[in-house]
């Protein structure tokens, strides 16, 4: 299975990726909105670069290997490929959002721009390198660095546990996504000096959700962790189509009995 390491000592806030990212998959200038997280991501933008302290995080789809998003999905519109990359089928979407929901990182996006809005986020160039346009996600191709790297997974966190052994003054000896929300495909390794608030929102989406869930560990995939609320998916479709199934009979019924009303006058003209 395929993932990427960031590093984040080595990261200089050159924003390639981005501009790599945007350029390789066509998603044109944003639009901020109002209501979006101030991080950098959106519809158009897949992948942003964070500062604080002197320090950069690029920050982009975790690719969990159990994905909430792709659970969540009454649909299958969201699924996990051989190479595990998290992608996107727009055809199947139903427009729900129980994807951005579920997501421990919130990290999906919707496009508000379309006529038929639908999820948008880092799919790894997925397309591109099955088809063969890339050997490696545009982001990792364009680091100058070496900041950001592609590759076999197992091989990623034996370069990871290398950096922090070599290092152990400079390195802070955690990797991760090596098992936070059951392990992503997206690592992160990082320097002790480093502020850590912009790299643990799974902890604290986890502390917001202990009043639903328990008090789950932060290392449990979440999709065992919310099953239960899925389960009620299919009722409330039921129940949301009778509700507007009702709303269309007395609409059609109120427009002809209006229309009844009328043929009387009509006749008399």
């Amino acid at each position: 299975m395929k993932a990427i390491l960031t590093d984040i000592t080595k990261c200089i806030g050159c924003t390639q990726c981005v501009t790599a990212c945007k350029m390789t998959n066509e998603l044109g200038a944003d639009k901020p909105r109002d209501w979006q997280k101030n991080d950098g991501l959106s519809a158009r933008n897949w992948t942003s670069v964070l500062s604080k302290d002197g320090y950069y995080l690029r920050k982009q789809c975790r690719h969990c290997q159990e994905p909430a998003c792709a659970a969540a999905c009454p649909v299958g519109a969201l699924h996990q490929t051989d190479l595990g990359a998290v992608v996107y089928d727009s055809d199947k979407c139903l427009g729900c959002r129980y994807c951005m929901m579920a997501c421990p990182y919130g990290i999906p996006r919707y496009d508000w721009d379309l006529a038929v809005p639908y999820i948008r986020k880092c799919i790894l160039c997925h397309d591109n390198i099955v088809s063969g346009r890339l050997e490696q996600p545009a982001c990792t191709q364009a680091c100058p660095t070496g900041a950001t790297i592609y590759g076999e997974r197992g091989q990623l966190l034996k370069i990871a546990r290398k950096r922090i052994e070599a290092e152990p003054e400079k390195y802070l000896d955690i990797i991760y996504g090596e098992k936070e929300a059951g392990g992503t495909n997206v690592l992160y390794i990082t320097s002790k000096e480093c502020p850590l608030d912009f790299l643990l929102y799974y902890n604290n989406r986890i502390e917001k959700d202990k009043h639903l869930l328990g008090a789950p560990d932060f290392n449990d995939p979440y999709p065992a962790l919310t099953k239960w609320a899925m389960g009620s998916v299919p009722v409330a479709f039921v129940g949301m189509g009778a509700v507007m199934s009702g709303i269309y009979w007395m609409v059609k019924r109120r427009q002809k009995l209006e229309n009844e009303m009328k043929e009387p006058e009509n006749g008399e003209n």
